[in-house]
C-alpha cells in the first residue's frame, strides 16, 4: 500500500493496518495511519476506508466480521 497525498514522499504502511483492519482493530489502524503519514485524523480515515474497501474486495474471507456489523460502535 503506497500512500503519498499528504505533502510527503511516498510511504509504505506497515502489514500491521491490514492485519489491524482484517481483525476489526479500527483505532489500532487509524494510530499506525496518522504515525506512518503524519496525517490528520480525517486523512486517517480517508486512508483507511479506501484501504478497508481493497482489502473487502480483494480478501473478504480474510474479515473476523461481516461488512454489515464492520464498524459498528465505531463514530468518527
Amino acid at each position: 500500500m503506497l500512500y503519498g497525498d499528504f505533502g510527503g514522499p511516498v510511504t509504505t504502511l506497515p502489514t500491521s493496518v491490514d492485519r489491524d483492519i482484517l481483525d476489526h482493530r479500527i483505532v489500532f489502524a487509524l494510530k499506525t495511519i496518522r504515525e506512518t503519514l503524519g496525517c490528520t485524523i480525517h486523512e486517517a480515515i480517508d486512508v483507511f476506508a479506501v484501504r478497508y474497501e481493497e482489502l473487502r474486495r480483494d480478501r473478504p474471507d480474510d474479515f473476523a466480521v461481516g461488512p454489515e456489523e464492520y464498524g459498528r460502535g465505531f463514530y468518527s
